[in-house]
């Protein structure tokens, strides 16, 4: 049975709980680790988290949560860097002097002559063009899945090499308990350990059990694992991927992905449009 989208909570919804979130973090946090403070304050079961926004990788929790951060963001009260890092424009906020209504309607009342859909749910927003900080996402989620399994393990072996990783290899045996590739992970050029990775490029959630099964084929071979995939991992799976006594297993999921290839410059160009703007008051005093 298809799980309605109705169940996850209006993007208007999670202005208090994103700000709540960044007070708990100390004032600025990843997207990552407002997602998971933000699923923590409204408790919110992982049937709900793994509902897909359409045919994206992304889920619809996340999708509309970014949508959260943009409103805050146009209303003054949160601010990005080009790392992906957002923080509070003020560490004194208090949650409950915020009005959701006055926040929607002040960022439409200066957003009309772009077109900001009215209602940012799933009902009447079919296109995210109005947004660049989602339009790229959404487009870069659906190349990725459009490419076929091995592209997407080759795209695995270029994105470690670039992250700092030496003699990665794709292996894509079948057979071998799901293990794809294996790498050398060097830290600060002197320290290094052997790293197995596998690609899962799908929509949907990795769950618990592949997180073993990947594990289980790691055992003997390596102390580290990577998984790499399009889509989300279940509260689950991200407990037994640290699961104590255990080797470690490192998660990539859909949205960490696109970041990465964003910040590696990996399939995205960014362009930089310069702003000249005269200055009256320095000829003024001339």
């Amino acid at each position: 049975m298809k799980r309605s989208a109705s169940s996850v909570p209006t993007f208007d919804s999670m202005f208090i709980p994103t700000i709540q979130a960044l007070q708990i973090l100390g004032g600025s946090g990843t997207t990552e680790e407002i997602y998971d403070k933000v699923v923590q304050i409204l408790n919110l079961p992982d049937k709900v988290l793994e509902i897909p926004h359409g045919s994206t990788s992304q889920s619809e929790v996340e999708y509309r949560l970014a949508w959260s951060r943009t409103y805050l963001k146009k209303y003054g009260l949160l601010q990005n860097s080009a790392r992906g890092v957002w923080s509070l424009v003020s560490t004194s906020l208090n949650p409950d002097d915020l009005d959701a209504k006055e926040i929607v309607k002040a960022v439409r009342d200066t957003e009309k002559s772009k077109a900001v859909p009215s209602d940012p749910t799933t009902e009447t927003v079919e296109s995210i063009e109005a947004l660049e900080e989602l339009a790229w996402h959404q487009q870069l989620h659906k190349m990725l899945l459009t490419l076929e399994p091995s592209a997407f393990e080759r795209l695995a072996q270029r994105l470690l090499r670039e992250s700092g990783f030496i003699q990665v290899q794709v292996t894509g045996k079948s057979g071998d308990g799901g293990i794809d590739g294996v790498g050398i992970a060097r830290i600060n050029g002197f320290l290094s350990f052997h790293v197995l990775f596998q690609c899962k490029r799908y929509q949907g959630s990795v769950t618990a059990g592949q997180i073993r099964d990947f594990r289980g084929a790691m055992q003997g071979r390596t102390d580290k694992g990577l998984f790499i995939t399009t889509g989300t991992f279940t509260r689950d799976a991200i407990k037994e991927a640290t699961r104590d006594g255990a080797p470690p297993i490192d998660l990539i999921d859909g949205e960490q992905l696109v970041q990465r290839l964003k910040e590696l410059g990996l399939g995205v160009k960014i362009s930089v449009i310069e702003s000249v703007e005269v200055d009256t008051d320095w000829f003024a005093k001339i």
